[in-house]
């Protein structure tokens, strides 16, 4: 189990945050916590457990996102992560898709909290790695403080220690998930409050963050902030939180993180990958610099298809060197 700094930490996002794009952001971060997209923890009890689980131990530190209710399903998923060499398991107990509530998990579980604590209590007592829950500050017209503190204090009576927050209510059935994502408004005096209230925990604030700036306000006030969007439309923010945050220098170039990538993209097409499964990640490396749009077009004619040929990988860097003004762009100045 790697040591695990919940500073700064990227969002499980669903068909973003899979094994491929973990990497590429590790080339970027040493130090970010890395999370999986959601697994249901059916899906492991039944299905092909390498093809869910399996991971390059090059991300790592890399935590294990479950989506669930049923406590004993959950306690053998989470065991099984340990297994796999995942650092933390985490609780979804915010994605508020219909889907997901069909299922009966994710942010509706926000109405049964006895039934969630049976869960985590399961999950605690079945592995050695850290329990953690990432959770909404309510639903539909449930948004008061008080509703929230209660949910929290019943949770944290298993055991729990580190809860990830995203500011925002969940409206079920209402909007989509994009609109989840953006409508409710954010509410982040609630999750400075459930701090200051829970001196104790370790309170991870989630949604709306997009700069190191922000990063930096948060933490005066809760131990983490995860970021979730921004970083995978602008993957080398990360770059910026590597030196701002965690005082690292040696931060590779855009142009090397390229290069590594090509070995990997190579080796990953030798297992059965397809280029573009890997290199669709890649489109924001360049954002906010001059000629961004000229990798973006070579990525999506050339690599983001689905018959890419891997061939034209080795041309990607000629297409970097030969574009002066994603040259001067490489580096960090």
């Amino acid at each position: 189990m790697s040591k695990i700094n919940r500073l700064v930490s990227v969002a499980p996002m669903m068909d973003c945050t899979d094994r491929h794009e973990r990497y590429f952001l590790r080339l970027i971060s040493k130090h970010v916590l890395l999370y999986t997209e959601m697994v249901v923890s059916e899906a492991i009890d039944r299905g092909d457990k390498d093809k869910l689980l399996s991971f390059d131990l090059r991300e790592k530190p890399v935590a294990l996102q479950l989506g669930g209710s049923t406590p004993k399903l959950l306690a053998n998923a989470a065991k099984i992560g340990e297994d796999y060499g995942y650092d933390e398991i985490n609780l979804n107990l915010g994605c508020p898709s219909k889907k997901v509530q069909k299922n009966r998990f994710g942010a509706c579980l926000i109405k049964e909290p006895n039934l969630v604590a049976d869960c985590l209590s399961e999950m605690i007592n079945s592995t050695s790695l850290p329990v953690t829950v990432k959770t909404r500050i309510g639903y539909d017209d449930v948004e008061d403080y008080e509703h929230f503190f209660n949910f929290i204090k019943t949770l944290k009576e298993t055991g729990v220690k580190t809860f990830i927050i995203h500011a925002r209510k969940a409206m079920l059935g209402k909007f989509t998930p994009k609109q989840n994502l953006n409508i409710p408004p954010l509410k982040y005096d609630y999750v400075y409050k459930l701090k200051q209230d829970f001196k104790d925990l370790k309170i991870i604030i989630n949604g709306g963050v997009t700069s190191v700036e922000e990063v930096k306000d948060h933490l005066d006030k809760v131990d983490g902030a995860m970021i979730g969007r921004s970083v995978y439309h602008s993957p080398y923010l990360l770059a910026d939180i590597e030196k701002e945050i965690f005082n690292n220098s040696d931060i590779k170039g855009r142009e090397e993180i390229v290069e590594e990538l090509i070995d990997y993209v190579k080796a990953q097409v030798q297992m059965g990958t397809r280029v573009n499964q890997v290199m669709r990640h890649t489109l924001g490396l360049f954002h906010g610099q001059t000629g961004s749009s000229h990798w973006k077009r070579y990525l999506s004619e050339n690599m983001c298809v689905r018959d890419a040929d891997v061939k034209k990988i080795d041309h990607i860097m000629d297409k970097v060197r030969l574009s002066p003004k994603l040259h001067s762009a490489g580096r960090i100045d």
